[in-house]
C-alpha cells in the first residue's frame, strides 16, 4: 500500500490530466519508442510553437484520468511507452505535427489513439484530420481572399468614376 503522499502525489496527477483532457479540443496518444533526444526536442519546439502540450504520460494514471472522463476505449491504447499531445485552441494542430513527424521519423514514433472534442476517433478520421490545414494557414488563405476582392472592387469603382467623367469637383472649403 502507497503512502499517503505517494497517493496524493498521484491523485494530483490525475486531476491535472482530467482537467488538461476536458479542456482540450483534441488529443493523440503516441508511442515514441526509440526517438532520439534531438529528435524529441526538435518533436517539442515545433509542438509549442503551434500551441500544442507535449508530454510522456503513466499508463495507469492516464487510464484513471480517461476512466474519469468516460473515455475508456481509450484504456487499450495505453502500453509501452506513450506521450500525449493536447491543444485547446487550434484542433488539428496536434494531429498535423504529430503526423509529420510520425512520417519522418518511421516506426519509432507512431499514433496509437486520438480524440476531438471528448469522442474517440477511428484511424481513418485520424488520418484525413492529419491532411488538413492549420487554422492559421486557413485564416491567411481568407485574408489573401478578402484583400482580393476589395481590390477588384477599388478598381471596379475607379473605372465607373473615370468613365462618368471623373470624380466631381469639390465645393470651395468655407472660410
Amino acid at each position: 500500500m502507497p503512502n499517503a503522499k505517494v497517493l496524493s502525489e498521484k491523485q494530483a496527477i490525475v486531476a491535472a490530466l482530467v482537467e488538461r483532457i476536458q479542456n482540450a479540443q483534441s488529443g493523440i496518444l503516441v508511442d515514441y519508442k526509440g526517438i532520439t533526444v534531438a529528435e524529441d526536442t526538435e518533436l517539442r519546439a515545433a509542438l509549442r510553437k503551434d500551441g500544442v502540450d507535449y508530454s510522456v504520460v503513466k499508463n495507469t494514471l492516464t487510464r484513471k484520468a480517461l476512466d474519469q472522463l468516460d473515455m475508456s476505449a481509450l484504456d487499450e491504447h495505453l502500453n509501452g511507452t506513450t506521450s500525449l499531445a493536447t491543444c485547446s485552441t487550434d484542433p488539428i494542430a496536434p494531429f498535423r505535427l504529430i503526423n509529420e513527424y510520425s512520417k519522418k521519423l518511421n516506426e519509432r514514433f507512431n499514433i496509437k489513439a486520438a480524440f476531438m472534442e471528448g469522442k474517440v476517433l477511428s484511424e481513418q478520421e485520424i488520418a484525413e484530420l492529419s491532411t488538413l490545414t492549420s487554422k492559421n494557414d486557413l485564416y491567411s488563405k481568407l485574408a489573401g481572399s478578402l484583400n482580393a476582392i476589395m481590390g477588384g472592387l477599388a478598381v471596379c469603382l475607379a473605372e465607373v468614376i473615370e468613365q462618368k467623367g471623373g470624380a466631381p469637383e469639390s465645393a470651395p472649403a468655407a472660410e
